[in-house]
């Protein structure tokens, strides 16, 4: 059996290493000549983290540069709200990880590039796909036609197959957007994720494996082209405002150490058809998340062990009929997650994120009063836990 895996993210490689682990021919085309380039989501929640375990690739995760985040803190303004100790919150499921996305892909394709049938082409654009008798049957890069008895798309929310195969429909975009960049980490600053939490602008700091930290700024959507005219100085500082005095100091001294921005433009949908003949969408590519719980990479490594385990039988000979039952097999086990989760994404930013009167009741009022009382914590733990265990029950079958 010969498949294409188009996308050389976390869950392309997982799921390309999987097959070709099991005797499979495929071929892992990723447009990027290398994986040595800007990452946003680099935290592995318990939920991605657990695939690893069961497929038997835990050794290999190992050997990834990463951080333990340890603990969560809440801030409002200059007021600090809470912080959760992770390892109580999270108990025996483990608490996140940041990784470093191009070790984990090198990783994982140095495991498959050990098994004859794997072959990876970087630099390999897909730019259309081959159909045949209304099935699809490989793919049109810059340079060559490659085919392939199935297709799977792991090319992300700006997916290159997605409009191809005529599964695309109108996004549905939120309220706001997220520029990201990285800069010094504070010499005594834990592993520990920071919200601030405004009126309506959030920010956040999230741990890197390096000793560097990812900060989020979260903007009004379709801000970022004023953002963009302005210094560096004069966005640092508006940054700057909405941090706790000792954070906005940390932006403001290392102004010339901050890497270029960059902007997520945030979505949160699912498409109701991952698939049709001959080819199937999997992560982004056909549900794209938002950014709230850090989700993308753990839901899409979590499709990718579902799909493996749907395809893997099929390895020695299928029929076509018998490949796209497995596909829509894909679709209707990992659906339920993904609307559950997105829905828990969704909740949040429409209380927290436009500019109404009761985003400043919520963050200014109702969030000190409710951290007073420990109910706050309760329900951020909660909300925590599910996020980092996920909402099904995923077990790889072939172990």
């Amino acid at each position: 059996m010969k498949f294409l895996v188009v996308g050389a993210g976390p869950a392309g490689a997982l799921l390309a290493t999987l097959f070709a682990r099991r005797g499979a021919e495929v071929t892992l085309l990723e447009r990027q000549p290398d994986f040595e380039r800007e990452f946003r989501g680099e935290v592995l929640m318990p939920s991605g983290l657990s695939m690893f375990d069961q497929v038997g690739l835990a050794e290999e995760l190992a050997a990834v540069p990463r951080r333990a985040v340890d603990s969560v803190e809440i801030w409002t303004g200059e007021r600090r709200l809470f912080e959760l100790d992770l390892h109580r919150e999270l108990g025996p499921i483990g608490v996140p990880h940041a990784v470093s996305q191009p070790g984990l892909l090198e990783a994982l394709t140095g495991t498959a590039g050990r098994h004859p049938g794997f072959g990876l082409a970087l630099g390999a654009g897909v730019r259309d796909l081959i159909e045949e008798d209304g099935r699809i049957a490989g793919v049109r890069t810059d340079d060559a036609e490659l085919r392939a008895d199935f297709v799977f798309g792991c090319d992300g929310r700006f997916s290159t197959l997605r409009p191809r195969a005529g599964l695309d429909r109108e996004r549905t975009p939120q309220h706001f957007d997220v520029v990201w960049f990285k800069l010094p980490a504070p010499r005594d600053l834990p592993s520990r994720l920071v919200f601030w939490l405004g009126s309506p602008q959030l920010a956040l700091v999230v741990p890197t494996h390096e000793e560097r930290v990812q900060l989020g700024w979260v903007i009004d959507k379709g801000a970022y082209g004023d953002l963009k005219a302005r210094s560096i100085e004069e966005w640092a500082d508006t940054l700057a405002g909405h941090l706790s005095p000792g954070w906005a100091a940390h932006v403001r001294e290392n102004l010339e150490q901050i890497t270029r921005p960059h902007l997520l433009n945030v979505v949160c949908d699912h498409l109701e058809r991952w698939s049709r003949p001959g080819l199937l969408l999997l992560g982004d590519a056909a549900h794209p998340m938002s950014p709230v719980g850090a989700q993308g990479l753990n839901v899409a490594l979590r499709d990718a062990v579902v799909a493996a385990n749907h395809f893997e039988a099929l390895v020695g000979g299928a029929t076509p009929a018998e490949l796209d039952a497995a596909a829509e097999r894909v679709r209707d086990e990992r659906l339920p997650e993904i609307a559950e989760i997105q829905a828990l994404q969704q909740r949040g930013p429409r209380l927290l994120f436009e500019d109404r009167w009761t985003t400043r009741f919520a963050t200014r009022r109702a969030a000190p009063l409710l951290a007073r009382l420990g109910i706050a914590q309760l329900f951020a733990g909660g909300l925590l836990r599910r996020f980092a265990a996920g909402t099904a029950d995923v077990r790889y079958v072939h172990g």
